[in-house]
């Protein structure tokens, strides 16, 4: 059932074959390019965005090559060209690859490509959002006012990245449980420009949303699913239909901070 409002799903790791398919359930999602979309657009999800990530599981840092993370990138742009305004690409960079990230940092911006992650980096080899590294990286993804997605980590280098990088938007993924989502909140208090999208753990629990509004208005969280991890339905549900919840803000959540942020 689509709501009254159009929605953009701000995380998402579409997949171009079985490869690519991070899904558990493989055998209950493994459809083509006009299924997805169907699927989508029957729950009024008319945008997905996200980035293509490895297959299997953690892998050890010696695996995760400069050619496989460019090759996940080519995989989301290959992805655009088959979806077309359907889905806009976020893209990988990667500490161990200095040089080569911020060159695929000018690349994507050249492409007009403005969305870095999700990043998940136990998948790719490394952990520290607060590295000298991966700070170098992000000056040209804030010289480029790009926005920075990435997967919730709980060893205080997220911390130290927001109180660092105040002027960079950041949108952190998953709301997580009690103590998690109160580390968010208060991240929130450190940067105005620090961002939740609700994908995965959390959105469940009943009034953690109308708790986080109440401290910070509607504006700083994002509609999100994880697909194909995670059912896209459940998380529309957990919004659109959410009684403690205005249509104002819903509507920002749906589908404008997205569009705000991005400039779709």
């Amino acid at each position: 059932m689509k709501t009254q409002f159009p929605i953009i799903d701000f995380h998402t790791h579409p997949y171009i074959d079985e490869s690519t398919n991070i899904c558990v359930h493989k055998e209950y999602c493994n459809m083509d390019v006009s299924s997805t979309v169907e699927t989508f657009k029957k729950l009024g999800i008319e945008k997905i965005c996200g980035s293509v990530t490895f297959n299997g599981g953690a892998l050890k840092p010696e695996n995760c090559t400069w050619d496989s993370v460019r090759k996940m990138n080519d995989t989301a742009l290959k992805l655009k060209e088959i979806y077309g305004d359907f889905y806009h690409p976020g893209f990988h960079i990667h500490p161990a690859y200095v040089k080569e990230s911020i060159l695929e940092v000018e690349r994507m911006h050249k492409l007009g490509v403005n969305l870095v992650g999700e990043l998940v980096p136990y998948m790719h080899g490394w952990a520290d959002y607060s590295s000298k590294e991966f700070y170098e990286i992000l000056d040209a993804v804030e010289h480029y006012d790009m926005v920075l997605n990435i997967h919730t980590i709980y060893d205080g280098s997220v911390d130290k990245l927001v109180k660092d990088r105040k002027n960079l938007t950041i949108v952190a993924a998953h709301p997580s449980e009690y103590e998690g989502f109160m580390e968010h909140l208060n991240r929130m208090k450190i940067s105005e420009n620090y961002y939740l999208d609700l994908s995965g753990t959390g959105i469940f629990r009943m009034g953690l949303l109308r708790h986080g509004i109440d401290e910070f208005g509607a504006d700083r969280f994002i509609f999100g699913s994880d697909y194909p991890i995670c059912n896209p339905a459940c998380y529309v549900g957990g919004v659109a239909y959410n009684t403690t919840l205005t249509d104002e803000e819903k509507e920002k959540i749906l589908y404008l901070n997205a569009k705000r942020l991005l400039r779709l």
